[in-house]
């Protein structure tokens, strides 16, 4: 055994007593040498807890006032623990230059109690979840007795598991950060099953806000080119033995042909002037005043808000 690990084990004396009842009295003052992170936290090292301006303001405040809530640990190999909950604060409280840090042991900690508190402190972000999901699935638990055991609906596992196997125009843009709406990423994924080329352009647009209005706007507009397509149905034809057409064998599957509306505009553009300058309406963005709008100048791209009152209309154009 090392000589930091002796030194933690006798800075914290006989454990024998507090391991039959871990929190019925005060905190140990642990070691941080003897202290590890689990390997199977959910929590990933991007998670906005983990940045480093969020672990120096809780290290700031941990050297003005020290560890208010002891962490949680179990142990470990030679005499060492592993976190069950406060990866955080022990970070932190290595930034601080502390030397120890209080905590409970509780032994009877396992990863589905760990990620039910991160849940219900809203710490984990979608993917963590997601992963952890994944590798319940993995081991063989059904997606009811995930949610059982950390107290969701069967939809939330559900909802969840597809962000492992999203189509990689949408799994760049939720590994990129634009949107860790879970609905917003189902809501896209099912459009994407349908209308793979206007999900594709829509996220081209690294400008373009990724929010629950934004994608219903988009699968309205999808809805409605569909219904706005006429359907025609031809029935093939087939040369009988005298020559002449008749109907092709009702049990071979028709053909079918969509005819666009020439009347209907594709996308909709509202062109105005602005200062002198040409620019388009932004339609996908919340008005910044009432009686006012975001805007986008065409030669260069600026995006600027105007009451209507300073802009005049030019043209409705589109595709």
């Amino acid at each position: 055994m090392k000589k930091n690990q002796l030194a933690g084990l006798a800075a914290i004396g006989d454990l024998s007593a507090l391991l039959k009842e871990p929190n019925t009295s005060a905190p140990l003052e642990i070691s941080l040498d003897i202290v590890d992170e689990d390997p199977s936290q959910p929590r990933s090292n991007d998670n906005p807890g983990f940045s480093k301006d969020s672990l120096e303001e809780m290290a700031a405040s941990i050297r003005e006032r020290g560890v208010k809530t002891p962490i949680s640990v179990r142990a470990g190999a030679d005499g060492r623990y592993l976190i069950n909950h406060g990866a955080r604060r022990v970070r932190a409280s290595k930034i601080a230059g502390k030397a120890t840090i209080p905590a409970f042991i509780d032994d009877d900690y396992s990863d589905a109690d760990r990620v039910i508190e991160n849940i219900q402190r809203e710490s984990l972000t979608a993917r963590e979840i997601a992963d952890f999901i994944g590798r319940e699935i993995s081991r063989g638990l059904k997606k009811g007795e995930i949610a059982r055991r950390i107290g969701k609906s069967p939809a939330y596992v559900t909802q969840h598991l597809t962000l492992l196997n999203l189509p990689e125009p949408i799994a760049k843009a939720f590994i990129a950060g634009r949107t860790n709406d879970v609905t917003v990423l189902n809501e896209l994924n099912t459009a994407y099953k349908s209308n793979p080329t206007e999900v594709e352009e829509m996220l081209a647009d690294e400008d373009q806000e990724i929010s629950r209005g934004t994608v219903k706007a988009l699968r309205d507009f999808i809805a409605n080119e569909t219904s706005d397509n006429r359907v025609v149905v031809n029935e093939p034809t087939i040369n009988n033995e005298n020559g002449n057409q008749t109907a092709k064998d009702p049990d071979q599957p028709k053909t079918t042909s969509k005819k666009a509306d020439p009347e209907k505009i594709k996308r909709p553009i509202i062109q105005v002037e602005h200062d002198g300058r040409i620019a388009h309406l932004l339609l996908n963005r919340r008005p910044p005043t009432e009686g006012g709008a975001y805007f986008k100048y065409v030669d260069d791209g600026h995006e600027f808000g105007a009451d209507f009152s300073t802009v005049r209309l030019i043209a409705l154009i589109g595709d």
